[in-house]
């Protein structure tokens, strides 16, 4: 029996980092929107590592701070210890990462949603998505209520038909133990979307009170904390941070897994779901990497009011007692206790290639889906697509065009294009490798490069653009007048020279050619220059980059000017690819299935070539001067 409870705009399915930051665009943006969640306990829960950011995906939590979401704003609020990494290397792959107390993130997010105009919380499971002439119509309750609305954003992250796996012992449940959705696949299914099978999993969590950290190294937070978010000083958000450690496995705790293989469920063929290559098992570490005679093992806090520890670096399926001799083999575990069992959970996800950029269906209009839903893996790529997805479901529902971002412009864009133009047959995970762009897409600049778009969706208030106007201005007139400051072979200018071990001047130079120098810093020359304006770190930073590494960016711009022009090639909604003249079977199937809207995603798809896309564009070309002919034919008639 089912009723009429309320006509909405928006109905978030699912309350994890995805449904988050989707629910609150959506609400910000001035719609009515509803989340639906299994637990109202489980809100932006971190149900495997205790931490968000690191290597790419620090990039990705800058970018959802600079286009209006949450997480950034929330970790500041939430961390027992910040790092940034990657420093000894070049700023492009610079990562900044947290620790978090995870009960403080769940409970502060939790805050930030109730408190929020047009948003309501609702536990309760969606059975069922109407869809009426190919738009979305209502979402169904277990309970029988009906919502009425005009788009839906699915954010299940790995609640679908998920089970766990401890060796032999198999629960029908989601991440913790928690409900899971049994039914809304078959919805799905009904209405045509293809799904898969995936699987991920986590580690066992360990009572610190058993664990001998002095034979572990420790792993401190920096000094100076860079906040995530874009709106935060460091003196805002510093406080007090809490260590992690280092340990190692042996080959002993190798030999214990090695004699257990044939009871992990990954092994015996019980786990049906494809497992994330890019983070593996213990288990598939000691298996690929026979060679290897220890691999890292990071104890970290799980928060400031608990004693379980996360095991980072030993996810396992393997059974419990197994789990617990392999760990009791590791130095400083000697006598650990474990308090919570590690596990392999596998759901239920979507084939992403069946989305737009803009994270909607193609075949249902208003249907939008984000995060482990669409195939990927880890909070902060779920958390980039629920925000993106909300954007879009709330431009939608105005009539407005989406907000696409694309390769060139963010780790968001390049996401999003790998997971709907790429076939991802396994956990996608984002990595600086990833992007081709990467030096323009620092994680530093993401204020500059994605505020705007953040702001005319409607995100970013009013206040914080101008502060962001006001500072992308400073940093443009700071570079253009270094390059009109003179400096030349005074005493004090080689002085300042010799006691940086710096090359001295034979002749009169600019402070933005001398900046260029790695081992110059920008507070060197203050005493010659001294009509120098007052500036924040943050313009500084920006500015010695730009100067640094100004040859290597005006490449990269090049790079992107070429990439442009093949997204700006459009293809024809309405191309027959079987009219397309030496196209490969191969590429004519994947062309069709993926049904790319420019030159430049086709060239992406894997399994067509640079030579099929040479015929495309033959094609195009053809097709375009012969529309041409006969529209100049009919004018004279």
């Amino acid at each position: 029996m089912t009723y009429i409870a309320e006509t909405i705009d928006v109905a978030v399915i699912g309350g994890g980092h995805a449904g988050c930051e989707a629910a609150l665009a959506t609400a910000r943006m001035g719609h009515k929107t509803s989340m639906f969640t299994m637990s109202l306990d489980s809100i932006a829960m971190m149900p495997c590592n205790p931490n968000v950011g690191g290597t790419s995906k620090g990039h990705l939590v800058r970018e959802i701070d600079a286009l209006g979401g949450e997480m950034g704003k929330n970790i500041d609020k939430t961390y027992i210890q910040s790092r940034m990494l990657n420093t000894a290397k070049g700023p492009a792959v610079h990562s900044l990462r947290a620790q978090a107390d995870k009960v403080k993130y769940s409970h502060k997010m939790k805050e930030v949603l109730e408190q929020t105009e047009n948003l309501s919380i609702r536990q309760q499971e969606i059975v069922e998505v109407q869809v009426e002439d190919g738009k979305v119509k209502a979402v169904v309750t277990s309970t029988g209520a009906v919502y009425p609305c005009k788009v839906v954003v699915l954010a299940g992250g790995t609640y679908v038909r998920s089970r766990c796996l401890t060796g032999e012992h198999i629960e029908h449940t989601g991440p913790n133990g928690l409900k899971t959705s049994n039914t809304l696949s078959d919805s799905l299914k009904a209405l045509g979307i293809e799904l898969r099978r995936f699987k991920t999993g986590t580690p066992a969590r360990v009572d610190a009170r058993t664990v001998d950290f002095s034979v572990m190294e420790p792993q401190h937070g920096d000094k100076r904390i860079v906040p995530f978010s874009f709106e935060n000083k460091e003196d805002d958000i510093k406080r007090d941070q809490y260590p992690c450690y280092l340990t190692y496995t042996n080959e002993k705790t190798h030999q214990i897994i090695r004699d257990n293989l044939h009871r992990s469920p990954m092994y015996s063929g019980v786990i049906e779901g494809v497992g994330p290559r890019y983070c593996p098992s213990i288990e598939d570490k000691v298996v690929r990497f026979a060679d290897k005679e220890r691999h890292q093992v990071f104890i970290e806090p799980e928060g400031e009011n608990t004693t379980e520890m996360y095991v980072q670096g030993m996810s396992s399926s393997l059974p419990e007692e197994v789990q617990l001799e392999m760990l009791r083999s590791i130095k400083g575990l000697e006598n650990v206790q474990v308090m919570r069992t590690g596990y392999a959970i596998e759901y239920d996800c979507i084939n992403p290639m069946q989305l737009k950029h803009s994270l909607e269906l193609k075949n249902i209009e208003g249907f939008f889906s984000a995060g482990q839903m669409n195939g990927s893996s880890g909070y902060e790529e779920a958390a980039a697509q629920g925000l993106v997805a909300g954007i879009n479901a709330a431009l939608k529902v105005e009539g407005r065009e989406p907000m696409i971002i694309d390769r060139s412009e963010g780790y968001v864009g390049v996401l999003i294009d790998d997971l709907v133009t790429k076939e991802t047959r396994e956990p996608y995970r984002m990595m600086t490798s990833r992007a081709e762009y990467r030096l323009l897409l620092r994680q530093d600049n993401a204020d500059l490069r994605l505020t705007q778009k953040g702001y005319e969706a409607g995100l970013i208030k009013e206040e914080r653009y101008v502060k962001f106007v006001e500072k992308r201005a400073a940093i443009e007139a700071e570079l253009e007048r270094l390059k009109t400051v003179f400096v030349g072979t005074s005493e004090k200018v080689q002085a300042i020279l010799e006691a940086k071990g710096s090359t001295l001047l034979r002749s009169g130079i600019s402070l933005s050619e001398i900046l260029k120098r790695p081992e110059l810093e920008y507070d060197d020359f203050k005493e010659v220059d001294t009509d120098r304006p007052e500036l924040p770190l943050e313009v500084i930073e920006q500015v010695m980059i730009e100067l640094r590494y100004e040859g290597y960016i005006v490449r990269q711009q090049r790079q992107v000017e070429q990439f442009k022009r093949l997204e700006r090639r459009l293809i024809p909604k309405d191309i027959n690819y079987d009219d397309v003249y030496s196209l490969r079977i191969e590429a004519k199937q994947k062309l069709e299935q993926v049904r790319p809207i420019s030159i430049g995603q086709a060239s992406r798809i894997s399994g067509v070539s640079p030579a099929d896309i040479s015929m495309l564009l033959v094609y195009l070309e053809q097709k375009g001067r012969m529309e041409k002919a006969q529209n100049d034919e009919k004018e004279e008639c």
